[in-house]
């Protein structure tokens, strides 16, 4: 079966769809994704993972607890609890906290992300166990959010952590700040 995502305008309305590889070639084609972000020990941690070498774009960087594309009538909530337990062996309730728009051509030439993404948070247990699959993931841990934070101001974070995690990231935080009052 054809992996295909649903494109997008910049509102987010459904266009069309397209094959995955596609709409990933060239300057990439705007479609739906998702981002989830799972934290733990009241929201001082997150799980973060190394994108495995065998994937086309972003191949070993950091990147947030999980992201991916929902098929045509998912939605990205059950899209994002779909492969957190295909990717990580893990479940969390997860829920939208905001959405943002990115453009990034992968630095190895390989196509590009353009993507109407929806930013979903969680927290886990701090007993989750989490198992994951290593063609999707090359390593994980837990990061204390404040240094992962100062990691990600650092020169050189646009070669070590993906472009999406680097704008999602702070927006999610301060969905939880606003969240917290």
């Amino acid at each position: 079966m054809q992996r295909t995502v649903t494109l997008v305008d910049v509102s987010g309305l459904p266009t069309g769809t397209a094959d995955l590889g596609k709409a990933h070639d060239g300057e990439g084609m705007l479609h739906r994704a998702f981002s989830a972000y799972v934290f733990r020990q009241a929201w001082a941690e997150i799980l973060i993972q190394r994108r495995a070498p065998g994937k086309r774009l972003w191949a070993g960087f950091w990147a947030n607890t999980c992201c991916s594309h929902p098929f045509e009538h998912e939605s990205p909530a059950g899209a994002a609890e779909r492969r957190l337990c295909e990717e990580l062996g893990l479940s969390c309730a997860l829920r939208p906290v905001g959405t943002l728009i990115y453009h990034a051509i992968d630095p190895s030439g390989r196509g590009a992300e353009h993507e109407h993404v929806t930013l979903l948070a969680g927290q886990a247990d701090p007993a989750t166990a989490v198992h994951p699959d290593p063609a999707e993931v090359s390593e994980y841990r837990w990061a204390d959010v404040a240094g992962l934070l100062r990691e990600m101001a650092a020169g050189d974070a646009p070669a070590r952590f993906a472009p999406w995690f680097l704008l999602g990231l702070p927006e999610v935080l301060k969905w939880r700040r606003r969240a917290d009052g």
